[in-house]
């Protein structure tokens, strides 16, 4: 191991987050996007008649981190105590005779922010095709298994029964409501600023307004349209609690995994690798839900992430710097952890494995009990009141699980009888006609999930 690699501290930069998202927020990357905006100005200002054109040229020559690299920028940073300071020093100086133009007009927060912008809105790509693949991915199950029957638990008890694939239809819908809302947001979020030190753009005087039109069609993003010296933070508290209402989607999911995984549940397993994996130090026999277990512990930290962005609207008149520190840790730390309960959920679903006999015996074991509600609405429609219907029931499932099945006790019960045949009673306890009702649930729940994912 190389000492560099042994100093890393962060769990995120060895453990947790694909290497690929990583990346997006890497020194150099974002060292890449302010170089970005800073040529975007010079060249909007050399199109003004602002700057010279051959500045503009030189500017935008320099402004890549091939020749305005970290280190420098860093060693700048240092000695300057100011980061923005030390990204224009360093492009002044590749930049020669025309880096007197370098950051003609502009506050340090016009080139973060706007460089903020092109950051949020490659991580908006991202999520979005993560929540696109977990969609699928729950498509696949819920179409595989639309008349698989399962009994629907409610509190944790036997309720009616559904079918597996309308659960997992319902998640899918849920995945899809996420990325409806991320279309919504993002043009809200994904916006900059070249508007000077309190927003209104004096510093470019006449040209203001151009300046920051040339510069937003520049970089292909739109411009905060009311600005102070930052974009508006409502913005970042919008995205990031939406990261924690995906965080919490994502919990939930994984949570149903780790429930029905239970040893005396057992209808559904994450893929193991039985060649390799090992589920327990001790316990040789364990095939525990790890990664849904994992998936739980760091969506519980995406939502402690949204709570910092919520207090960074509150800031001193037209500029303080109470949100900058925090936003350097939580942007990319809950953007990547969300990112990596989405992919690792998306492979959860794609390699579950679906225990249909286990589900089937369940619904048996319930010897009717999971289906009082037919029988309740069934007697009440007959002529017995509601009311006595359901204590009825209630007194025929006291002790579930013991002695004769509801099919049994009711077709001996007097009540019942009067109202009911033999026949009626075994067709309204007859699990099919609530899985025939969530199949036909789920075909319709797939057809517009269908008709979206493939717009």
């Amino acid at each position: 191991m190389a000492d560099d690699d042994a100093a890393l501290f962060c769990p995120l930069e060895f453990r947790y987050g694909r290497p690929e998202v990583r990346r997006l927020f890497s020194r150099e990357a974002r060292l890449g996007r302010a170089l970005r905006v800073e040529a975007a100005l010079a060249a909007t200002e050399a199109d003004l008649g602002m700057v010279p054109p051959d500045a503009a040229r030189d500017i935008e020559s320099a402004a890549t981190t091939q020749k305005v690299t970290v280190a420098r920028v860093e060693a700048l940073d240092r000695e300057l105590r100011h980061d923005v300071m030390a990204i224009t020093r360093a492009l002044a100086e590749s930049a020669g005779a025309s880096g007197r133009w370098v950051h003609f007009g502009a506050t340090s927060a016009d080139i973060t922010d706007s460089a903020l912008a092109l950051e949020l809105q490659d991580a908006g790509r991202v999520l979005r095709d993560d929540l696109t693949g977990l969609a699928r991915a729950l498509a696949v199950l819920a179409r595989a298994h639309r008349a698989t029957p399962e009994v629907g638990r409610t509190h944790g008890q036997h309720g009616v029964p559904i079918s597996f694939g309308y659960k997992m239809a319902v998640a899918a819908a849920e995945v899809m409501r996420h990325r409806r809302r991320l279309d919504q947001l993002l043009p809200r979020v994904v916006v900059g600023k070249m508007a000077g030190a309190v927003g209104t753009g004096a510093g470019f005087g006449a040209h203001a307004a151009a300046v920051e039109q040339g510069v937003m069609r520049r970089l292909g993003i739109e411009a905060d349209e009311a600005p102070t010296q930052i974009t508006g933070r409502d913005r970042i508290a919008e995205l990031t609690n939406w990261l924690a209402l995906v965080a919490g989607t994502a919990e939930r999911l994984a949570t149903e995994v780790r429930n029905l995984q239970r040893t005396e549940i057992a209808e559904v397993a994450e893929p193991f690798d039985e060649r390799r994996q090992v589920g327990s130090s001790t316990m040789a026999q364990k095939r525990n839900p790890m990664q849904s277990e994992n998936v739980t512990s760091l969506a519980r930290l995406i939502r402690a992430f949204a709570l910092p962005p919520l207090e960074n609207m509150v800031q001193w008149h037209e500029r303080d710097l109470a949100n900058s520190a925090n936003e350097r840790v939580v942007l990319p730390h809950s953007i990547l952890l969300t990112d990596d309960v989405l992919v690792k959920l998306t492979g959860v679903f794609a390699g579950l494995r679906v225990d249909v006999d286990r589900m089937a015996a369940e619904v048996d074991r319930s010897a009717g009990g999971s289906m009082t509600e037919s029988l309740m609405l069934a007697l009440t429609s007959r002529g017995l009141a509601r009311s006595d219907a359901h204590e009825l029931l209630r007194r025929l499932t006291k002790d579930p699980g013991t002695g004769p099945s509801l099919a049994e006790r009711a077709k001996a019960d007097p009540t019942v009888r009067t109202w009911l045949e033999a026949a009626d009673v075994d067709r309204l306890l007859d699990p099919a006609a609530y899985v025939r009702a969530a199949s036909e649930k789920t075909d319709r729940v797939l057809a517009v999930l269908d008709r979206e994912l493939a717009a």
